[in-house]
Parts: structure tokens; sequence; C-alpha cells
């Protein structure tokens, strides 16, 4: 008689389903299915996070060109200007000050365009 630890075994399912909470139909209650579709979405989940930080700075940069067009420049003659002057701003803040701040984001267009 060959000894299989259940307790083991139903925890471990258990746990995993517990991650199908939510889910419609089989996938919810039916082991094999949920299995699949919860690693499918750890997956999906994996890949979204990084794919998450290129769509942002795409955002970013096409928030800095908008803010930079109105002063008479393009991003990259921006960010050519910003490196020469050895002026350290990342996008994200950049682009909230073009947005959200345009007196600070002229400001520092004026630093850079002496």
């Amino acid at each position: 008689m060959r000894s299989v630890n259940h307790v083991a075994s139903r925890a471990r399912r258990k746990k995993m389903m517990k991650n199908a909470k939510g889910y419609f139909g089989r996938r919810k209650n039916v082991w094999t299915v949920s299995k699949n579709a919860i690693e499918k979405g750890w997956q999906y989940a994996y890949r979204d996070r990084k794919a998450k930080k290129r769509e942002f700075r795409a955002l970013w940069i096409q928030r800095i060109n908008a803010g930079a067009r109105e002063h008479g420049l393009s991003y990259s003659k921006l960010m050519g200007l910003l490196k020469a002057a050895n002026i350290d701003i990342n996008r994200k803040s950049l682009a909230d000050l073009a947005m959200n701040h345009p007196a600070a984001f002229k400001a520092v267009v004026d630093k850079v365009n002496k």
C-alpha cells in the first residue's frame, strides 16, 4: 500500500483554488481548469508589470513633448538641452510639471533655453 499525503495535497489545491475566487464557470471550481486559468493569469500579470513601465514612459514622453512644443521646442531638443545644462529631472516629474504646473515647466524651459 503506498503512502499518500492527502493533507498536504489538499492544502496545496485549496490554496490554489483560493486564487480562482471570482472566476466564471468551471474556472472557479474544477481543479484542472482552475489551475490552468490561474497560471495563465499569473503569466499575464508578470508580462504586464513590465509592459506597464513601458506604457507610462511613453505617456510621459508624449506629455513632455506637448509641453515643449508650446515653448517652441521638440521633445528631443528639450532633453538634449536639459542634459547639456546638467539638470537631472526624470521624465515622470517633468511630465507632471508640463501637465499640472505649466509655470514651473516654463521656468525649466527658460532655464535651459538661455
